[in-house]
């Protein structure tokens, strides 16, 4: 089968997937919502300081927070049949404007914490693998655990610590200087320097898993026949290493990485309000909050979404790596 067909059928099969899917997440996240308690209503009327019966009633009726809950989510998915996710109370503006301000931040983020992720737990983890049981391995291995049990906001915060107060290398929030003015370049790096603490932070996590997950992965592959015979024929260490051993292992890896881009928005949420970084895991904080529960729909909409594409992404980049894969679908 070509590579056009594969990738036809690919992303053929996962809109007819997705669609059933992401309608089934939309009216569970749905209902699951509306059992919290409280609405948007509440909260805009005691910020007001006038929570008043008459006050809260007007309010309800505006947003149509007062139709009954079947009403409501037939309304919601009418908006989504015409490609619109609603209009937020909190923000007075509609939802779709709103992500789209707070999507490219979000993305970039997760990017770069996938990419920091990966690439050292690739590195790690093959050194890992070569050095099993000695030395080396129990160092990363321990280094690796702590990554993983420590939460996320402890880490951040310990690096704000370090690198902003006692270093002053890096900003400790925020994703620019204000008021800096900067275009080019100056600007791009700028953006990296600010970057840099909160894609570590959200990338460390993930880091541990991938590097134990390589060396997993290295150390049965290196156990196969296909890499004795070329060990024997001569296939120097490194090359065995690169071309055979680790190519095999990144199947897992890819697999296990398109899972994660997507559940990055819930690590993003605590990174983001630790950090004050514009995205959307600082903006489904604020939803919450504010109990807007609009803004709260389409985050998880999108979230959905991502994990989808993701996936399909994950599908192609294996059947990249391994011909064998797409060729059995």
């Amino acid at each position: 089968m070509s590579a056009y067909r594969r990738i036809g059928r690919t992303i053929g099969r996962t809109i007819i997937q997705a669609v059933p899917t992401m309608l089934g997440i939309v009216i569970l996240n749905f209902f699951l919502l509306k059992l919290a308690p409280g609405d948007a209503a509440d909260v805009m009327a005691a910020e007001s300081g006038s929570a008043t019966v008459e006050t809260m009633a007007a309010l309800r009726e505006r947003f149509g927070l007062d139709n009954p809950i079947l009403v409501q989510l037939a309304n919601y998915l009418n908006n989504l049949a015409h490609f619109s996710l609603g209009f937020s109370p909190r923000y007075g503006m509609p939802v779709a404007d709103l992500i789209g301000q707070r999507l490219p931040g979000t993305l970039v983020l997760m990017l770069a914490a996938l990419a920091i992720a990966i690439a050292v737990g690739l590195l790690l983890g093959s050194l890992m693998a070569t050095f099993s049981g000695r030395l080396p391995d129990r160092i990363i291995s321990v280094v690796s655990l702590l990554f993983y049990s420590i939460p996320g906001f402890w880490i951040g915060l310990m690096l704000i610590l370090l690198f902003s107060v006692k270093l002053g290398w890096l900003p400790s929030g925020g994703d620019s200087t204000i008021g800096s003015r900067l275009t080019g370049l100056p600007e791009l790096i700028d953006r990296a320097r600010y970057m840099v603490l909160p894609a570590t932070s959200l990338a460390l996590f993930y880091l541990a898993i991938y590097a134990r997950l390589t060396r997993a992965s290295m150390l049965e592959v290196k156990s196969q026949d296909f890499v004795r015979t070329a060990r024997a024929k001569g296939v120097s260490p490194f090359v065995l290493t690169t071309r055979h051993v680790l190519r095999n292992a990144l199947i897992p890896i890819t697999t296990m990485a398109g899972m994660h881009f997507g559940g990055m928005l819930g690590g993003a949420v605590v990174v983001e309000t630790v950090y004050s970084w514009p995205g959307l895991g600082r903006l489904a904080f604020e939803a919450v909050m504010a109990r807007d529960f609009s803004v709260l729909l389409g985050i998880l909409l999108l979230s959905s979404f991502l994990v989808i594409v993701a996936n399909a992404a994950v599908d192609l980049v294996q059947a990249w790596i391994d011909p064998r894969i797409g060729a059995s679908r």
